[in-house]
């Protein structure tokens, strides 16, 4: 199956909820993320469109918590940066009606412990399908080693048996 076709089938299967289904069905997944993350300091995340796993609480209870919670924002059609997140004011619209932070771009010696991406399909393998613009492939494969650990967050009918990858492809660690 190509890229395409499975975009494609990934958001017929998502137009089958409505908007309080997915939030209910993001519930049990969110519960299985935060033991990963109990050691974390530094957590790289996203903040949700409304077909995704719904991030939003979740964001602000990594907060509460104190841990370090940043969020991408695209500065240009080739290129995402991290924002730390301070709180739902500190967001905005931006590229791809995508909320972003809005305050100054991760600090380049701060270390990432854990990054919670997203993805329209994941495999057994940690292969991952995103929306077909390359930013988080981009984003991933330009971290210097040790590379944090990578978790795939997604609702259970993304989990496919085969995502096709290419080179540039980079696969999450664990999928959620």
């Amino acid at each position: 199956m190509l890229k395409s076709e499975l975009r494609t089938l990934v958001r017929q299967y998502k137009r089958q909820f409505t908007q309080q289904q997915l939030c209910g069905l993001s519930l049990p997944i969110i519960d299985r993320i935060k033991p990963l993350l109990r050691e974390a300091h530094t957590i790289v995340a996203y903040y949700s469109l409304a077909d995704e796993v719904d991030t939003h609480r979740f964001i602000d209870e990594l907060l509460a918590a104190g841990k370090t919670v940043y969020l991408p924002r695209v500065v240009s059609a080739e290129e995402m940066v991290l924002c730390r997140y301070t709180g739902a004011d500190s967001l905005r619209q931006g590229a791809y009606g995508i909320m972003e932070p809005i305050g100054e771009p991760m600090p380049a010696d701060e270390s990432i412990d854990v990054i919670l991406v997203p993805g329209m399909a994941f495999d057994a393998q940690g292969h991952r399908l995103g929306r077909g613009k390359g930013y988080y492939d981009r984003f991933l494969g330009s971290l210097s080693q040790p590379c944090p650990q990578l978790i795939g967050v997604c609702f259970d009918f993304q989990k496919v048996e085969i995502v096709p990858t290419e080179p540039c492809d980079v696969s999450v660690d664990v999928v959620i």
